[in-house]
């Protein structure tokens, strides 16, 4: 094998070394590819917790007196909305698209808001989403990108 074709991978067809578009990122990568994956789980959730609340406003009661009051309806529109924007860019970071790593930025970051806002309504839950929402920010901000 040329040196070539050992310093860039495997020759291409035409001759040339081929040029991996592997990341170098070690646990980041990892975290990016296990941040999609999450990111599309926490979107058909956050879509099925907003129909929840659009159905039926017994599903959730509100514990305790809260400064930012909606109704259930609007968080309901709220999470069918965020939800499916997550899940959205959730796939998209799953197929490496490049504005997808900036739009969930934005979006889990709008998640996390969301359920901070929402915690007199599902307290344990909001929590669960919260820490899950705050890997989801480390893994996308800490993605290496290859050097070429």
């Amino acid at each position: 094998m040329s040196q070539a074709a050992q310093a860039g991978g495997p020759a291409s067809p035409g001759g040339g070394p081929r040029q991996t578009a592997a990341r170098h990122g070690g646990w980041a990568t990892g975290g990016v590819t296990f941040a999609g994956v999450l990111m599309v789980c926490n979107g058909i959730l956050a879509v099925l917790e907003g129909i929840a609340a659009v159905a039926g406003d017994n599903v959730y009661f509100r514990i305790g007196a809260y400064v930012y009051r909606i109704n259930l309806t609007g968080w309901g529109v709220i999470h069918i909305i965020l939800g499916a924007l997550v899940l959205l860019t959730g796939i998209g970071l799953l197929m490496d698209m490049a504005w997808a790593r900036f739009a969930g930025l934005f979006f889990v970051a709008l998640s996390l808001i969301t359920q901070f806002l929402f915690l007199p309504y599902q307290p344990i839950w909001s929590f669960v989403i919260i820490a899950i929402d705050v890997f989801l920010i480390w893994a996308l901000a800490t993605r290496q990108e290859a050097a070429a």
